[in-house]
């Protein structure tokens, strides 16, 4: 359907999130850019409209995960959902990629020198992030579900703008790191830690786009309607 191409991005995988993969595919952003529309996105990346939507309307994947109806959940359990799959996810790969990181920019550092800088990034990620989901573990989250229980409890306008942001912040770190890892891909001479490091870079953007989708275009939504 033509009418594919005025929808939000957002919106598309907020109703299907296998279509993620589709998105993925031409490095269109679902997360922190998913408001643009799929015409509007297509053209800022000079990518053929026709060509996306042809995927969308095709699309049969249904990537690694169940599509699960996040809409309908409630947004006290998909908070819990958040953490109990996505930060615990995050929270059990950022020792393993930081030191991944650090010894693949001290082995390799000299020759590839983006490897340093990979380093840094990842090392920026994992301290805003374990700041951020303190935030949300220990304010937010319990905001929105007081907030939902109709309980006398007031949710701060200005801690969801705050974590909108470092959402963004985050996001523009890691789309660095997939840049200069030429979208993840090591070298052929690279050694295994080297492999796995961009294997495990990988993973953890494909789960940390789907975290922030579900936060920004799903959960936030429903507490402002609560």
């Amino acid at each position: 359907m033509s009418e594919l191409k005025y929808r939000t991005i957002a919106e598309i995988v907020s109703d299907d999130i296998s279509t993620a993969s589709v998105f993925k595919k031409y490095q269109l952003d679902f997360c922190c850019g998913g408001g643009k529309t799929v015409e509007n996105a297509c053209k800022k990346a000079n990518i053929n409209v026709d060509d996306v939507v042809n995927d969308l309307m095709n699309n049969k994947s249904k990537n690694d995960a169940p599509n699960l109806n996040f809409k309908d959940w409630s947004a006290e359990f998909l908070a819990d959902y958040i953490v109990y799959v996505h930060h615990t996810y995050v929270k059990q790969n950022l020792s393993i990629i930081t030191e991944f990181a650090e010894k693949v920019a001290s082995v390799h550092g000299q020759h590839e020198p983006r490897t340093i800088e990979i380093a840094k990034l990842f090392s920026n990620i994992s301290s805003e992030l374990t700041s951020h989901m303190a935030k949300e573990e220990g304010i937010l989250f319990p905001a929105i579900k007081a907030k939902e229980a109709d309980c006398n409890f007031q949710l701060d306008g200005k801690t969801l703008a705050l974590i909108e942001d470092e959402h963004e912040e985050v996001g523009t770190l890691i789309k660095k790191i997939q840049e200069l890892s030429d979208n993840f891909t090591a070298p052929e001479w690279a050694c295994n830690t080297f492999k796995a490091l961009y294997f495990k870079l990988e993973e953890f953007t494909n789960d940390l786009f789907q975290h922030i989708h579900l936060e920004n275009n799903i959960l936030f939504p429903k507490v402002k309607i609560l």
